[in-house]
């Protein structure tokens, strides 16, 4: 790659009429200069008169010589580090673009890359064949430059690791052996999974040149793992580029975006991976539903966290308490070593279960386990059962006061014979028991069987039919060793052996700690619910939820995404056929990242080819046109030069001495700053610009939104409808300037695909079933303001046309369409004690041109049970309110202040409701819970005794 180069070097030749230029300059001389003699001065002036020079200053010649060589350079348009522009002719371009995860920082530059040598294939009419790593189906067959275009500009960036393998496959069908003129590949730099037989196999072409583009892969940074510990959470992550040390910072980000936490990751200079701690109490951290990389927009740079890697409250019981002196000994001891690391531990001071379980129980764990608990107090059954049901996981270890128990207690999955199974007893072995292989079924499938666990002690499960099904382990001859039953939301789990070395030695081994995290994490992170809500399965098939975009965002588009088969204890891995994402249901969902735990990034490396590769850049960053600073200059000259000869000729003789001085210094100035700005070298492009800059508000609009409340509608592109809500949100606004301190700016109209959301508290929204229905990325803006605290009062405006029933209105029908794609929390109608009916007027209904409608607003009990819907996140204000009151056409007033519409009934009572109504709904969007606060002091002052 040269330094300089032209695009019109034939264009230098002109520089060979130099000399003559600089001839005629010097043989032209200024044009002499005229001067008016007043009459008294005129010998003095004729004796002090210079003679006019025959020929231009040297100076001045030399200011125009440059000027035309700087007009003849600019025509041959220099360009600083040009790339090469010759493409082989023997075959058709090969075009193999990775649109992989870590291409999304840098995809325009890669489709200007791309574009570019399309033209060079177009110029030479040379075929051109796209192919995408990333993509599931591929047409790389060789077409027009103008087909390649179209394909290009279709492509996008996929949340996939690049499959270079499976394109030039692809690529090897299209061609059926035809041979390969130029091969470019447009790397992202990282290496993935197969690239040394890709590249034997783009060898198998025999291309004639082989091109390398890549950017510089700096920002390529991912997350590979995190594990909740007991006091902080570990993220792992891993990077390219080894050469410099490097910080980043972690954001833990709850299921709405808002960031809880944070961690630092120190990257040390030639380390690829480093870890960071997130310090969070362990409720905050159970709240964590995903990890980001601050400044980083990448799928790599996200790592999405399920119930999985929540940590469980564990409640540990033991039927008898052991000794101090004997910690070996003791019941929980094992089981406490195992599961400190994973979960955090709940012990009882008491020995009276009847104390005891309640107790724990208040507290919801997600879990309780036994060690060697046989009769319980029989009034501890009931609320046992009934957490059990919600969602509660009970797990008991055998021992002797079990083995005693009655055959027929409810808390145990299978029934049980009298007594246990003892080596050298009634009911014994000849020798130790082993463990059998774990079935496919189950948390414990696909652990490896430990051959060096024996069991002497257990007790045996009475055969059912249904008993091979509720077996998750066994013994090598085939009786059950951990069972299971699910109850309702819950399960019960019973290890058939004792949680101490007493009965077997799997309490000293590595598998009892995976077996216990294994089945603990099976269990609710939150504990048990207050609805029954189905039990998990140890293995199901999953459909994709939420799919993680190139830039780390969760979409909800899932068209074309295969459930995937997820079995319990197991971290799947994104594949073409499951990308990245969450798979389930808003009850409950698994997460598929990106990356496996413990990979690491490295460098794409094309050896494997065979030949000598080149290697380029990406499109703009090197190559850089001379061309407009040339001309800025040249016409930076023109002006000096026209300023000298108007100074020469005397225009500024008329000034005084000091004023023409300054004059035509700043002139001067002023002209080559007007050329330097005029001739920008490096103009912003849109890329450079905020994205979407032309919707968003300036500085000072920002500012003034800020200082200033406005009132804001959705404009449906109805004229009559948007009217109505311009004139209603006006009247409104003129009744909260009169009757409260509120003073609001004037009504905003909002167009939801393109205007910022948020600088209005509130936003009512005109539902007409004649309107265009929103498009997806409207709508989904919306579900994103009203997650981050907005709120959307929605009215139908029919109520009118509902009083005689008959169903469902058109504007009710279109409302249920545009909610179908929004996360709505639970609704119910404005309760009499709702802060809405008291936070600034006392109210009972909310009238407008109608009065037979409910305002709907979020249910205040189990409104939050999903952590998947629309909270109020707005200082406990909803996020949602729906009526058909038609409340705009009541606060609707002309420019003299006078109703637009009647009410109906016609009755000015209804009206001024209305507006009180609109006041209300105002102060509980601006106050939030202080007003419900306020609202319930009297009740605390007379709790307090005051």
């Amino acid at each position: 790659m040269n330094a300089l180069a032209f695009a019109n070097p034939l264009i230098l030749f002109g520089l060979l009429s130099l000399p003559v230029i600089w001839w005629l300059l010097r043989l032209t001389p200024p044009r002499p200069k005229a001067e008016i003699f007043p009459p008294l001065r005129i010998l003095a002036t004729v004796l002090k008169r210079e003679e006019t020079p025959a020929q231009s200053p040297w100076w001045l010649t030399l200011l125009r010589m440059l000027l035309a060589a700087a007009v003849i350079l600019a025509i041959a348009d220099p360009v600083m580090n040009p790339r090469a522009s010759s493409l082989n002719s023997a075959g058709p371009l090969a075009l193999v673009i990775d649109n992989g995860w870590s291409s999304s920082v840098d995809w325009e530059r890669r489709v200007e890359t791309a574009n570019m040598l399309i033209d060079e294939a177009e110029s030479a009419d040379v075929p051109v064949s796209l192919t995408f790593t990333a993509d599931t189906n591929n047409e790389p067959t060789a077409g027009t430059a103008s087909a390649a275009r179209d394909k290009l500009a279709a492509a996008e960036p996929k949340p996939l690791v690049p499959d270079r393998l499976r394109a030039i496959r692809t690529l090897q069908e299209a061609l059926d052996g035809n041979p390969l003129g130029t091969v470019a590949l447009i790397s992202d730099g990282i290496a993935a999974p197969g690239d040394n037989e890709a590249m034997t196999a783009l060898a198998a072409f025999a291309p004639n040149d082989v091109r390398l583009y890549q950017g510089e892969g700096r920002g390529a940074v991912a997350l590979t793992g995190a594990t909740n510990n007991s006091e902080t959470m570990a993220v792992t992550a891993t990077r390219l580029d080894t050469a410099a040390p490097q910080q980043l910072t972690v954001n833990a980000l709850d299921q709405q975006g808002r960031s809880l936490a944070s961690g630092t990751v120190d990257f040390a200079a030639g380390s690829g991976t480093a870890t960071a701690e997130i310090s969070a109490p362990f409720e905050l951290r159970n709240d964590f539903a995903r990890l980001s990389v601050e400044g980083l927009t990448t799928a790599g740079a996200t790592h999405l966290l399920d119930d999985g890697f929540k940590r469980r409250r564990i409640a540990l019981i033991s039927g008898e308490s052991g000794s101090d002196f004997q910690p070996l000994l003791q019941p929980l001891y094992y089981i406490n070593r195992a599961l400190s690391p994973y979960a955090d531990i709940i012990q009882t001071n008491t020995a009276d279960l009847a104390v005891a379980i309640p107790q724990i129980l208040e507290n919801n764990p997600s879990a309780i386990i036994m060690a060697d608990v046989g009769r319980l107090p029989a009034e501890t059954y009931d609320p046992l059962e009934r957490w059990i049901a919600r969602g509660g996981t009970l797990i008991r270890f055998a021992g002797p006061r079990l083995a005693a128990a009655p055959a027929d207690d409810p808390l145990v999955p299978v029934r049980l014979r009298q007594g246990e199974r003892a080596l050298g007893g009634a009911m014994s072995w000849s020798e130790p028991q082993s463990l059998a292989d774990f079935p496919n079924i189950g948390p414990f499938a696909g652990m490896p069987r430990a051959t060096d666990i024996t069991v002497t002690r257990q007790v045996l499960a009475e055969p059912t039919p249904d008993l091979a099904e509720r077996t998750w382990a066994s013994l090598a001859d085939g009786t059950p060793l951990v069972t299971t039953r699910d109850v309702d939301a819950g399960r019960l789990v019973l290890f058939h052996t004792s949680a101490e070395a007493t009965w077997s030695n799997l309490p000293l081994s590595g598998n009892f700690v995976e077996m216990l995290r294994r089945v603990v994490q099976m269990a609710r992170a939150g504990g048990a619910t207050s609805a029954s809500a189905g039990s998990e399965s140890a293995a199901a098939t999953l459909p994709a939820y939420r799919l993680l975009t190139a830039d780390g965002l969760l979409s909800t588009e899932t068209s074309g995404v295969r459930p995937i088969m997820i079995r319990a204890g197991e971290t799947p891995s994104a594949t073409f056929d499951h990308p990245p994402g969450l798979y389930g249901t808003e009850d409950g969902f698994s997460a598929v990242n990106l990356l496996p735990s413990g990979a690491e990034l490295a460098a794409f490396d094309p050896a494997p080819i065979g030949r000598a590769v080149t290697r380029e850049g990406l499109a703009g960053g090197e190559a850089v046109s001379l061309r407009p600073a040339l001309f800025a200059a040249a016409f930076a000259m023109l002006i000096l030069d026209s300023l000298i000869v108007l100074f020469i000729n005397g225009a500024f003789s008329r000034l005084p001495r000091s004023r023409r001085r300054s004059g035509a210094a700043a002139a001067t100035i002023a002209a080559i700053a007007f050329c330097l700005l005029a001739f920008q070298p490096h103009p912003v492009s849109a890329q450079e610009m905020p994205e979407g800059s032309g919707a968003k508000a300036g500085d000072e609009q920002i500012l003034e939104h800020l200082d200033t409340t406005h009132l804001a509608y959705v404009t449906t592109g109805e004229a009559d409808v948007d009217r109505i809500s311009e004139q209603g949100l006006e009247g409104l606004t003129e009744f909260l300037t009169y009757r409260t301190t509120l003073e609001p700016g004037a009504p905003v109209g909002l167009d939801i695909t393109k205007d910022e959301l948020s600088f209005y508290p509130i936003i009512y929204w005109p539902i007409s079933a004649n309107a265009p229905m929103p498009s997806q990325a409207a709508i989904s803006r919306i579900d994103a303001y009203m997650r981050n605290g907005g709120t959307v009062l929605f009215d139908t405006r029919d109520q009118y046309s509902s009083l005689g029933g008959g169903g469902s209105t058109p504007n009710g029908e279109r409302l249920q369409q545009i909610l179908a794609n929004i996360d709505i929390p639970p609704l119910e109608p404005v309760p009499e004690n709702h802060v809405l009916a008291r936070s600034f007027y006392l109210l009972t209904n909310f009238p407008g041109r109608y009065n037979g409608s409910a305002l709907w607003v979020e249910a205040r009990q189990d409104a939050r049970n999903s952590a998947n819907q629309v909270s109020s996140g707005g200082d406990g204000v909803s996020p949602i309110m729906i009526t058909g009151n038609d409340l705009a056409g009541a606060w609707a007033v002309d420019q003299q202040g006078a109703p637009v519409l009647p009410t109906v009934p016609p009755d000015d009572m209804q009206r001024e409701y209305a507006y009180r109504a609109g006041v209300n709904i105002m102060m509980y969007m601006l106050t939030g819970n202080y007003k419900a606060d306020q609202v319930h002091v009297p009740a605390l002052l007379e709790r307090l005794g005051q």
